[in-house]
């Protein structure tokens, strides 16, 4: 069996990667003697550099998770200190002193009565754990049949066979099927594309429909992120939050946050459920929990939800290994300690209007259809026409962002996310410690990338036979 230890002397990093690493997500074919595998080997502040030492700016921050920026060595000194003490220790039956103190911290931040931490090392693992403790809340309650989870068209909320059954990407979800039974979708917040005259609170109404429609018997939860990132940023109408909540209590159903990318200062608060101000009965977190640099995730549980799993012989019958492992505990305190001692929350808040204008500023570009989205979390809408708010049809998208504007950008120094799991968008999400400088560099890259974009895609396009339009989630 061939090894990395057996490879040829002068074997390179990129020869290596073809031969044995599997990337997640990503079209391994596409890689070969003219297309590089992009591979990252040291990073520092806003920026990471390739192995030939060309700079980019790290405008998705890792993948929504590097907030507090790179290359912090306290948070090694951190990890370091911790593996003197406890290098590893189950929360299978037992517990350490700095997952105790971590969960602690963090229930001391969380809105309303959000006091149980139950750790876990990743964010589907976070749905994944939500989901089923939400089906078991209520069978303890005598309330078995209460199974089914409400999520939103085009929302994603992980891999896992339970997480992506709330999912509602069709193509995420076909290849995989038969899923875990019970995911339910309704429409998302895709203001930009509503019809005028619509009710602001139809979206959040829709959830009631499908609640009555399942039958409120068989609907154990709701799941919702409080900006969408899939899509491109959807952020919530004016009193949606307050109306699913009202809607949850009014039909016995838990309201899951799911901020997985929301939480730890990407809206300018901790949590994104206080962005909008609104108590949910869990909340999923991950990534910028420890700024990415140990792997760790966790399920915010409110009191009510926890009680029946802490008397007597209950238990909450689920787990994993290596959650609230303990050197990543130590990072995630020290994250959080960079967090209070620098207030990147209040540094996101006090920034975001310049991020947003410069944003907005690219409407001159008639490429440009829509910017939106909250804190350091902003998406950038692409269509053919301003005025019909006309999209790319699926043979034009796949031309635009995977043959042009992805390869592109990252060309020009921006790392970012050209994304069609919807309509075709470009997504930003600096880390936290981004300011005037990051934003004029983000700016330059996307106005010349996007200005080619029009004139090499988008007017061949209109000179070419049109093609069947581009599948859309209901609006």
């Amino acid at each position: 069996m061939a090894t990395a230890s057996q490879a040829p002397a002068g074997t390179d990093l990129q020869q290596l990667a073809r031969q044995h690493l599997w990337m997640h997500f990503s079209r391994m074919g596409a890689y070969g003697p003219d297309h590089e595998i992009p591979i990252i080997t040291r990073a520092e502040g806003c920026y990471v550099y390739d192995e030939h030492g060309n700079r980019y700016l790290d405008g998705l921050s890792g993948l929504f998770c590097c907030n507090a920026g790179h290359g912090r060595t306290e948070y090694g000194e951190a990890a370091a200190r911790q593996v003197e003490e406890l290098d590893f220790y189950t929360l299978w039956s037992y517990a350490h002193p700095k997952a105790i103190e971590l969960a602690a911290r963090i229930a001391s931040m969380t809105p309303g009565d959000l006091n149980r931490v139950f750790f876990t090392s990743g964010g589907s693992e976070a749905v994944e754990s939500a989901l089923k403790l939400a089906r078991n809340y209520h069978r303890v309650h005598g309330k078995g049949q209460k199974h089914k989870v409400i999520a939103r068209e085009v929302a994603y909320h992980g891999t896992s066979l339970g997480a992506l059954s709330a999912t509602g990407i069709t193509e995420l979800r076909s290849q995989f099927e038969p899923l875990a039974p019970g995911g339910c979708h309704v429409p998302n917040t895709n203001i930009y594309r509503w019809p005028e005259e619509r009710d602001p609170l139809w979206a959040a109404d829709a959830i009631e429909e499908r609640i009555v429609f399942e039958g409120p018997e068989t609907v154990a939860a709701v799941i919702l992120e409080p900006v969408q990132n899939a899509g491109g940023c959807f952020v919530p109408p004016d009193g949606y939050f307050q109306r699913v909540r009202e809607i949850c209590d009014q039909y016995d159903v838990l309201m899951i946050s799911d901020e997985v990318i929301c939480a730890w200062g990407r809206l300018g608060h901790y949590f994104g459920c206080d962005r909008f101000d609104y108590v949910p009965d869990m909340i999923t977190v991950a990534k910028a929990l420890t700024s990415a640099y140990a792997p760790m995730g966790g399920l915010i549980a409110s009191d009510k939800v926890a009680a029946p799993f802490m008397e007597g012989d209950a238990s909450f019958a689920h787990g994993f290994t290596f959650a609230g492992h303990p050197i990543a505990a130590a990072i995630a305190m020290a994250n959080l300690d960079v967090f209070e001692q620098e207030d990147l929350c209040g540094h996101v808040l006090r920034k975001e209007g310049e991020f947003r204008q410069m944003l907005e500023s690219l409407h001159e570009l008639p490429i440009v259809g829509d910017v939106r989205g909250a804190g350091y979390f902003h998406a950038v809408e692409l269509v053919k026409d301003k005025e019909t708010k006309e999209s790319f049809n699926d043979e034009e998208s796949e031309k635009l962002l995977r043959g042009f504007l992805s390869g592109e950008l990252y060309k020009r120094g921006l790392i970012c996310r050209a994304d069609d799991r919807g309509d075709p968008v470009v997504q930003l999400s600096p880390p936290l410690i981004a300011d005037t400088e990051q934003f004029e560099e983000i700016h330059d890259v996307l106005h010349s990338v996007l200005s080619e974009a029009w004139d090499q895609v988008v007017g061949g396009s209109r000179s070419s036979t049109a093609s069947a339009p581009r599948r859309r989630s209901s609006l």
